[in-house]
C-alpha cells in the first residue's frame, strides 16, 4: 500500500498529516490523568454530601468513542458528565475498529432506542473518530439529535492524523481482506462507503441541532485545523487528543457546551483554558 490506506480526498488540500515527534504531546496524558483523579476524589466526597439529581432536567447523552477505543475509554467523562446532572450512555462499541458507515448505523439504532425510552431528542459527545460519527448522525436524523459536541474529530480532513493512525487502519483492512469479519475494509477507507460517510458529515444541519467543536493546538494525533467545522461553534483547550476524554477542565467546556445547546444561558469560553 501507499504512504497512508486512506483515499487522497480524505485529506484535503489546506491541511496535514501530523509530524512523527507530535506523539510527544500526549505524554501529557499522565498530567492530565491525575488532574482528573484530584478532581474526581473532591467531586465523591460533595457528592456523599448533596446528591446530584441525574437526568431528569436535562436531555440524554450519548457518548461514543474513538479509533480503536471503546466505551471504557469515556468513562471518566461519563462519570463526570452524571455529576454535573446529566444521563449518560453508552454507544456499546467495545472497540472502535470496524466500518466506520456501519458503525453510524448502529448507533443510530442506538438513538432511535434511548429516544424512544426518554421522549426526547438526544445529544452526542464523539471523541475523535466518535465526533465524525456523531456529525454524520447529527445531519441524517435531526429528528433523533438535538446536539453534538466533538472533540479532537479532524471531520474537515478525516486523512490528517498522524501515521501511527494510518498503520492501525492498514493492518485492520489486511486483516480484513484475510477474512477476519467485523473490521474496516478497502471500501471504508477508500472507496464508496468512505465517501459517502465522508460526504454526510460535511452536509448542512439542521438550524435547531446544536454543534459545538472542540479543538487543541497541543494534538498530538489530528491536525487541529481538520477538527474545527465552519458550522460549529469552535472551542480551544489545552489538552492533548487522548487527554481529553479524562482532563476536567476539557469535561467543563463540554459540560458547558451541553447545557448552551438546549438554550440554557451558558455562555462558552472560546479562548484557550490555561
Amino acid at each position: 500500500m501507499t504512504d497512508s490506506p486512506l483515499a487522497s480526498f480524505l485529506l484535503p488540500q489546506g491541511f496535514a498529516r501530523p509530524p512523527i515527534t507530535s506523539l510527544l504531546h500526549e505524554t501529557r496524558i499522565v498530567g492530565e490523568i491525575g488532574r482528573f483523579a484530584a478532581r474526581s476524589h473532591g467531586e465523591r466526597r460533595e457528592r456523599r454530601r448533596r446528591p446530584v439529581d441525574q437526568g431528569e432536567g436535562t436531555e440524554p447523552v450519548l457518548l461514543i468513542p474513538g479509533f480503536l477505543a471503546g466505551d471504557a475509554s469515556l468513562m471518566a467523562m461519563s462519570s463526570s458528565l452524571r455529576g454535573l446532572g446529566f444521563r449518560t450512555y453508552r454507544s456499546r462499541i467495545l472497540t472502535n475498529i470496524g466500518c466506520t458507515y456501519g458503525a453510524g448505523r448502529l448507533i443510530e439504532a442506538r438513538l432511535e432506542e434511548i429516544a424512544e425510552r426518554r421522549g426526547t431528542r438526544v445529544q452526542i459527545v464523539g471523541h475523535s473518530l466518535g465526533g465524525m460519527i456523531a456529525r454524520g448522525l447529527a445531519a441524517r436524523r435531526p429528528d433523533l439529535v438535538s446536539g453534538i459536541v466533538t472533540m479532537g474529530s479532524p471531520m474537515m480532513a478525516p486523512g490528517a492524523h498522524h501515521p501511527a493512525l494510518s498503520w492501525g487502519v492498514e493492518a485492520l483492512v489486511r486483516l480484513s481482506q484475510v477474512g477476519i469479519p467485523g473490521l474496516m475494509s478497502q471500501d471504508c477507507v477508500a472507496g464508496s462507503c468512505a465517501r459517502e460517510s465522508f460526504d454526510e458529515s460535511r452536509r448542512e444541519l439542521a438550524a435547531d441541532v446544536g454543534f459545538t467543536a472542540i479543538y487543541s493546538h497541543r494534538d498530538g494525533v489530528v491536525d487541529w485545523r481538520a477538527c474545527i467545522d465552519p458550522s460549529a461553534v469552535a472551542v480551544r483547550v489545552d489538552a492533548s487528543h487522548c487527554g481529553m476524554a479524562v482532563d476536567p477542565r476539557v469535561i467543563d467546556k463540554v459540560g458547558a457546551a451541553l447545557r448552551a445547546q438546549v438554550g440554557r444561558g451558558y455562555d462558552l469560553d472560546r479562548q484557550q483554558i490555561a
